[in-house]
């Protein structure tokens, strides 16, 4: 089954969870060309000054943005997946719920496609539900795989 949708988003933690979301929403959306893949980079806590890597001059954030972007699309060529646009955004506030909403605003996306890690209790009011936040602030349709 094909949706009417152009323009897919798929955020992407790296979890088999969220590569398996990848595959999803190809086979739903009605071009592979409309894909976007887009991970969340988070900078707080940030980098601290006296971290070797920052002294040495090899670690910043435009570095750890680089990087999530060269094993994204590693990552995501292993899997076949090499047709697809990747994107990475940055978090200064720690909210990747909010760059992924914002994301899709951007390219005028018809769908939101993201897997639901399914915690309960405890550890979902510690960390949050990253799916939760998405559909409440979506300007498009949010399409929720559970586990």
């Amino acid at each position: 089954m094909k949706l009417p949708a152009q323009v897919v988003v798929v955020p992407v933690d790296f979890s088999e969870m969220s590569l398996q979301a990848v595959a999803e929403a190809r086979d739903l959306a009605t071009d592979a060309a409309g894909l976007h893949v887009v991970h969340v980079v988070h900078v707080l806590p940030p980098i601290l000054a006296t971290e070797p890597g920052v002294i040495w001059g090899r670690v910043d954030d435009r570095s750890r943005t680089e990087h999530a972007l060269n094993a994204l699309k590693k990552v995501l060529t292993e899997q076949g997946f090499g047709e697809v646009h990747v994107d990475v955004r940055v978090s200064a506030s720690g909210n990747a719920a909010f760059e992924i909403v914002r994301f899709a605003e951007e390219i005028g996306a018809n769908l939101i496609c993201l897997p639901s890690h399914g915690r309960h209790g405890l550890s979902r009011l510690a960390i949050g539900s990253v799916a939760e936040r998405v559909v409440r602030f979506a300007h498009c349709p949010v399409l929720v795989l559970r586990p």
